[in-house]
């Protein structure tokens, strides 16, 4: 059995706005297994940002407010602490990289200065020290003529090169999480996947757990152990890589799929798109937040927040056809075809 390094329970996030308060993560709870891999798939808008940037105390207050919720790292409680104490975990347990490089790094300072001031705010090191670490990092993403690059400024760099010279900043302090917020947006296919490589290397290397935001389930599939279905700010469906693929348990899940292309060589075969728009999380509906689009749903899906039902071992979903009397379907065969 694997050992958590990371709980998260109950988390629930709001935003207040001008026209109301938006309700963007509610009740999320996950765990993170030492040196694996959990990505945290679904659409745009359905909480996967928010939910990893209230773990690492990012979220703005105000607008944004935690209205419950814990989150313990190897078992201390992380979620309340002040900004002076959370920077003892943050970048140093904990990393992340950033949707956008370009404007996640400083455009006034080149790359090696970036990376060496990691290292002298939370490990003490020298400057000479923590440049020659710097160099030694970028050495390792695969970026080439290290000690050159570190001495340029973002702007001369690609973006595949930025994605590797965040990488390497956020493993500076050797952290034991790393959260990666769709860390190939943008990217070329060919990039995308040397990135995704430097990542599996360096998690095999460092024993690092991994949690990876992302939209792609192609990526899911390359690189997850474990996978968090998020829709409307709830985590609907979980369970391992290959029960979210193969035996998924949620209507939502299984639509996602049946609208990923696939190499099976059958040309006749249509990718099937889930109809409809997510809801407005301003008001979320009362009952199962798929209701409006699910090809399944019941009367009880309305107004019924479903419960969190066990599927096999380990693997979950938050959906009434798993209830005792509910109907009889088999989602998997009927919805994917």
């Amino acid at each position: 059995m694997s050992e958590s390094i990371l709980q998260i329970t109950d988390l629930s996030v709001e935003f207040t706005t001008y026209g109301g308060t938006v309700k963007a993560v509610r009740g999320v709870s996950f765990n993170v297994e030492r040196g694996k891999t959990l990505a945290i798939v679904g659409e745009s808008g359905c909480g996967k940002s928010v939910t990893v940037q209230s773990i690492m105390g990012l979220t703005p207050i105000p607008p944004g407010r935690i209205t419950s919720g814990s989150v313990t790292l190897n078992g201390q409680e992380i979620l309340a602490l002040p900004a002076k104490e959370a920077n003892q975990f943050r970048g140093v347990e904990i990393g992340m990289i950033f949707q956008d490089p370009m404007t996640s790094l400083n455009p006034t300072m080149t790359i090696g200065d970036q990376i060496a001031e990691t290292l002298m705010v939370h490990r003490g090191k020298s400057r000479r020290e923590a440049m020659n670490k710097a160099i030694e990092l970028l050495e390792k993403t695969q970026i080439p003529e290290a000690a050159k690059r570190s001495k340029q400024y973002p702007f001369e760099f690609s973006g595949g090169m930025l994605q590797r010279a965040m990488i390497a900043q956020s493993l500076a302090c050797g952290p034991a999480i790393l959260i990666a917020d769709e860390p190939t947006t943008a990217l070329d296919v060919t990039i995308q996947a040397q990135i995704l490589e430097i990542m599996l290397e360096l998690q095999r290397t460092e024993n690092m757990s991994i949690i990876l935001i992302t939209h792609d389930l192609a990526v899911v599939a390359r690189m997850a152990d474990n996978v968090a279905v998020m829709y409307a700010g709830e985590i609907i469906e979980s369970g391992s890589v290959d029960d979210i693929f193969y035996q998924s348990a949620h209507p939502y899940t299984v639509g996602l799929r049946s609208a990923m292309p696939s190499n099976t060589g059958d040309r006749n075969k249509q990718l099937l798109p889930i109809a409809g728009s997510p809801p407005d999380l301003f008001s979320p509906p009362n009952g199962c937040g798929y209701y409006a689009r699910c090809p399944y749903a019941m009367e009880a899906c309305r107004d019924n927040p479903p419960d969190r039902y066990t599927v096999t071992k380990g693997h979950h979903a938050r959906c009434w056809l798993h209830h005792g009397d509910a109907p009889q379907v088999d989602v998997i065969h009927q919805v994917a075809g």
